[in-house]
């Protein structure tokens, strides 16, 4: 296998969950590109059939599932569905995920458990429900966020809590499935990439948070997605249990 080979997927079938917008789109076209065929879950159907003709137009199949993932019957249905259809999951990526910037003395109970239950519950079901059918070689790559290793400015502590929570989550079940069933299991800690989230930020928030990122611009999704690709992939082989910042170098600052 020479070194491009490596990060190829074809013959693979990859799972991205919130995968009806911003980053979830650019994972799928990713890893379509890279030649995996796709099973896409979000909750809203009607945005998943446009992800759905990008990753066909582009060759590969896909199928969508509509999907909570803060419902663990289903997470289940996604993989029970991916099986019925293609026989096999190789790569789970666990992108949905909410948000909210609501002070700490004023957050309700309902708002916490809500952002603890999609970003850090759901992607446990997810992943419990994918590891229970992977193969030996298989790839969790769950979509943390630098939030879970720094603070940015916003109250955000229910966002920041269930992100260091996916970190957490990361190395456990990397310890626990690696020899055991092969499946490597990483995080990505994305920085300042545009999304459905920070569209709902305060103007200028973004730019003002330039100062703290050495490249002194925000990410492209292409950049994330590039990162995605290798530790789905056989490139990443030997990486497991880690938590890779894509930020620019936002968390050394």
């Amino acid at each position: 296998m020479s070194l491009l080979d490596r990060f190829s997927l074809a013959g693979k079938v990859a799972v991205v969950t919130g995968a009806s917008s911003g980053l979830g789109v650019a994972f799928a076209r990713g890893l379509a590109e890279a030649g995996a065929d796709l099973v896409l879950g979000a909750r809203r159907a009607d945005r998943l059939e446009d992800t759905r003709r990008t990753v066909e137009a582009m060759g590969r199949r896909a199928l969508c599932v509509p999907t909570d993932v803060a419902k663990p019957a289903d997470c289940q249905a996604l993989v029970d569905a991916a099986m019925a259809e293609f026989g096999q999951v190789d790569v789970l990526v666990n992108n949905a995920g909410i948000g909210t910037a609501v002070p700490a003395t004023r957050e309700t109970p309902e708002e916490f458990a809500q952002v603890i239950d999609v970003n850090l519950n759901g992607c446990y079901w997810m992943a419990q429900a994918c590891g229970r059918v992977m193969q030996p070689g298989s790839s969790i790559v769950n979509i943390s966020s630098i939030l879970g290793l720094t603070t940015a400015g916003l109250p955000q502590a229910a966002y920041s809590a269930s992100k260091a929570g996916l970190i957490g989550l990361t190395r456990d079940l990397a310890q626990q499935w690696g020899a055991r069933k092969g499946i490597r299991v990483n995080a990505l800690a994305p920085g300042f990439f545009a999304s459905e989230m920070t569209e709902t930020y305060r103007p200028g928030y973004l730019d003002a948070m330039i100062h703290r990122v050495p490249l002194a611009r925000m990410g492209d999704p292409d950049e994330l997605t590039t990162a995605v690709v290798f530790l789905a992939s056989a490139a990443g082989g030997y990486v497991t249990g880690q938590t890779l910042a894509v930020d620019g170098g936002t968390t050394i600052t």
